[in-house]
């Protein structure tokens, strides 16, 4: 193990001492490669900050109904039958929502009670909303539109409406997002890994003299090939690491915009920056980007000096 150990560190010896060497040109190819880097990491922090907000919203269909405005009490109590048969094989709970309950509910969280006082005779109908359970927001999306249209049909019903619609929206809208962040991922780590591919050859180029010495002397392969390796992961994590900096400085003033439009819907929601076990799997990422560009340069060049 310790000869293992000791060849291991005189390979990353050998990379921080190529770094000294050319600095300007590692830090140019460090500043590339999180350039390709910074994009994904902001989506993925963007995506990491939306998905609670988005797992605590509800994907069950809610369908509103409301009865017409000159309906009486029965009359919009003898739907309810009606409704329990449209629904019949579904699981869904029906609540009846009285004319003055809606009042007193629209009082309470709009503060505007003086003025709807002023009105004199309260306005809003009965209503009934309905919650259906065990519904795919794309499967069953015919059925649940032809439960509305029976509704819609029913005497003294004067609007249908589903009202988690923008819900499922918003999730197939998200579900794009992901998919769209992973292909952009895929891409950006190609373009890092070519970068990186390109600077070991350039010094797999620059250093095949000593190369050629070192295999005279009898060096095998692989104590050759470590520090190109470590050259690559060193580039990768760099690179990751000025990324993330990026990403984290980025939010400072991403946050103060989305206060002022947050405020507008008395929401205090602000972007976070990532855990650090999300940052240590992203530098682990970057890392081994480096080194698979490394590791493909090598072995590609090398073999050609052999």
């Amino acid at each position: 193990m310790s000869p293992w150990i000791r060849q291991h560190r005189f390979a990353l010896g050998a990379a921080l001492a190529h770094v000294r060497k050319a600095p300007g040109s590692f830090l140019f190819n460090v500043l590339v490669v999180a350039v390709a880097l910074a994009l994904p990491f902001a989506g993925i922090t963007l995506l990491d900050n939306v998905r609670p907000m988005s797992e605590q919203l509800s994907v069950d269909p809610e369908i509103s109904l409301f009865v017409k405005p000159g309906a009486s009490r029965e009359d919009a109590q003898a739907i309810e039958p009606q409704l329990r048969q449209i629904l019949q094989g579904s699981h869904a709970r029906i609540a009846f929502v009285p004319r003055e309950r809606a009042l007193e509910d629209l009082k309470e969280r709009s503060g505007l009670s003086a003025a709807l006082d002023t009105l004199g005779d309260n306005p809003l109908p009965d209503s009934y909303v309905m919650k259906l359970e065990g519904f795919s927001s794309t499967a069953d999306a015919a059925r649940i539109d032809s439960i509305v249209e029976q509704m819609g049909a029913l005497p003294s019903v004067d609007t249908v409406q589903v009202d988690s619609a923008w819900v499922k929206r918003l999730a197939a809208l998200l579900g794009i997002l992901r998919l769209a962040l992973l292909l952009l991922a895929i891409t950006l780590g190609v373009v890092v890994i070519a970068v990186v591919f390109n600077t070991i050859r350039l010094q797999v180029l620059t250093q095949r003299e000593e190369i050629a010495v070192s295999k005279l002397l009898g060096a095998t392969d692989n104590f050759i090939h470590r520090p190109f390796y470590y050259t690559g992961a060193l580039l990768g994590i760099c690179a990751g690491a000025v990324a993330l900096g990026a990403v984290l400085l980025a939010l400072r003033p991403l946050n103060a915009a989305i206060a002022e439009f947050a405020r507008l819907y008395a929401s205090e929601f602000q972007l976070a920056p990532l855990g650090g076990l999300e940052i240590a799997g992203l530098l682990a990422i970057s890392a081994g980007l480096g080194l698979i560009g490394a590791l493909l340069s090598v072995q590609r060049h090398l073999a050609r000096l052999n």
